[in-house]
């Protein structure tokens, strides 16, 4: 399950971050408006979590835009604000809940798992590529060779690297996209991660890699045998 997280404190943001992906989750964390909206617009999300108070564009004006372009993807408004008149504008924007702030991290969970239960039926929680198959229900890649777990930050890279195959990922955009430039790794850590994708592909398929070109980036390829 794939879950965007829009909040601008970057602090509260991170222990969203950890309270989900703990959860088993696989999160993206962005701090803007802006950002929430162009994620949501180029990626399949199974819930989107926004605070109503953020730079760029406000949570109700993301979630506005968001049904204007059709995206019909669950969203739960987080907030500080109590005042009725502000639930009923989320409402009416198209939000499917509403929590304020604090919240208990044990709440929050059960209202995500309802939440990501109101998904339209045709999202697809399995990626296909050639002869390997990544499925986000419980973050493995499966091929004729076998299946294997893994990580969350590795089930990001090769869902990111899926989603376009063949189009070439430079470590700057791995470092945004799986990152959110939160604590910005060395690029020698998306070094390590794709090395390690590379084996458990291995392990599940002869015909797909991961190729990397110098000063370019990486991409997903499929050898012809």
């Amino acid at each position: 399950m794939r879950i965007l997280v829009a909040e601008d404190n970057r602090s509260y943001c991170r222990a969203l971050t950890a309270i989900l992906e703990h959860a088993g989750y696989t999160v993206d964390a962005v701090y803007t408006g802006t950002d929430a909206l162009d994620y949501a617009l180029a990626n399949l999300y199974d819930g989107l979590l926004l605070d109503i108070m953020m730079p760029g564009l406000d949570g109700v004006e993301v979630i506005r835009r968001l049904r204007a372009e059709g995206v019909q993807t669950p969203v739960m408004v987080l907030t500080a604000k109590t005042q009725m008149d502000d639930r009923i504008e989320g409402y009416d924007a198209g939000a499917d809940d509403y929590m304020s702030k604090p919240f208990h991290s044990e709440e929050l969970l059960a209202r995500v798992r309802a939440l990501v239960r109101r998904r339209p039926s045709y999202r697809p929680d399995a990626l296909t590529f050639a002869d390997v198959t990544l499925d986000g229900g419980d973050h493995s890649v499966s091929g004729p060779l076998g299946r294997v777990r893994l990580t969350g930050k590795e089930f990001q890279i090769l869902e990111l690297l899926a989603r376009d195959p063949g189009r070439s990922v430079s470590t700057d955009e791995f470092c945004k996209r799986v990152w959110c430039w939160e604590d910005m790794p060395d690029m020698s850590v998306v070094r390590v991660h794709i090395s390690s994708l590379r084996k458990k592909l291995d392990q599940v398929s002869e015909r797909v890699l991961i190729r990397g070109e110098r000063g370019v980036g990486y991409s997903l390829q499929e050898l012809l045998l």
